[in-house]
């Protein structure tokens, strides 16, 4: 029965999320005329994994780098060819802001495969949901139906709070907490304060690590969160991640990115997994206590564009076929 129900829980969500994307609820995203299309690998690129000697000089100046940075840095880095790792003050608490979402995710996804929800379950909008900040759903009316399939990408690609709130208000807190658990979160941690979009300090601020986002990213790209759909469907809803600033605006444009933003309370992040023609990786870089937003988007671009500079190969892309793991539904 187990095996039936995973099955069904595959083919649903494969048949949603098509159907999501082709239908024109989510945006799609098409490069410019000229440009290489997302996903999009090297002509006859070689795939030749770093060397040692490149891997020291580019995790050096990622270093140097975090090290020069005035506010507080967090970074975790790991090659998914060779299985290499780097930190930089992996373990350090950040304010999570909108990385939240993704663990959030991984928890309504676990309630899925148990048969406790349903992707195509709706959801209605009230007065008590409605959040500012990102998002298109805080215009919509009260009463507004969606589906959790809905919702999710809304959270995941516009970073939506109303969407997050909604969900959040259907699963509960203390399942979340339940779940972050279940899934071996040691310090990343949801309270109804932390969810708040005040600029100020807050009694209970929602906490992450550098390195429990990398791994729990790392899981997902691997499969092995829930299950093979089920993480499948995570890695896809991350790809079509629409920000364009931070890691997203210091890699080419042909490469492909499944990544969550956070921004709030003087802390800013992205951590993801690039699809690179020489390895795909992953990257976690948080900030606090910025001199500014601005300033901590550069930053982060700025490490990007590091790590691009040394998984790259200078021959001409072609569309053939796309990344490793990435078999969009």
């Amino acid at each position: 029965m187990k095996k039936k129900a995973a099955a069904a829980l595959v083919f649903l969500a494969a048949a949603m999320w098509g159907f999501y994307l082709l239908g024109g609820m989510a945006a799609s995203r098409f490069s410019p005329a000229g440009s290489p299309p997302a996903g999009a690998v090297q002509a006859d690129s070689p795939e030749t994994p770093l060397s040692d000697l490149e891997w020291d000089a580019m995790v050096s100046a990622l270093s140097k780098a975090s090290i020069a940075y005035p506010g507080r840095v967090g970074i975790y880095l790991k090659d998914l060819r060779t299985g290499r790792s780097w930190a930089y003050q992996p373990d350090r608490l950040f304010p999570s802001a909108s990385l939240i979402k993704v663990p959030i995710m991984t928890a309504v996804f676990d309630k899925i495969a148990r048969g406790e929800l349903a992707l195509e379950a709706r959801i209605r909008l009230t007065g008590k949901d409605r959040r500012g900040g990102s998002g298109s759903l805080k215009w919509a009316r009260e009463g507004t139906s969606l589906s959790v399939m809905e919702l999710l990408y809304k959270m995941i690609t516009e970073s939506d709070n109303t969407a997050t709130q909604m969900i959040i208000d259907h699963v509960g807190y203390s399942y979340l907490e339940y779940s972050f658990r279940k899934i071996g979160l040691v310090y990343t941690n949801i309270t109804p304060e932390g969810m708040s979009l005040t600029s100020g300090r807050v009694a209970r601020e929602n906490y992450t690590t550098p390195r429990e986002m990398a791994l729990l990213v790392d899981r997902i790209y691997a499969g092995a969160m829930i299950d093979k759909g089920s993480s499948q469907l995570m890695l896809d809803l991350m790809k079509h991640n629409k920000g364009r600033t931070r890691l997203r605006k210091g890699l080419p444009m042909g490469w492909e990115i499944g990544h969550k933003t956070g921004l709030l309370r003087r802390s800013c992040h992205d951590v993801g997994v690039v699809f690179s023609p020489r390895g795909d990786y992953i990257i976690a870089v948080l900030t606090s206590e910025v001199p500014s937003y601005a300033s901590a988007k550069r930053f982060i671009a700025g490490m990007a564009r590091l790590t691009y500079g040394y998984y790259n190969i200078d021959v001409p892309y072609t569309a053939a076929g796309r990344s490793r793991n990435s078999n969009a539904i």
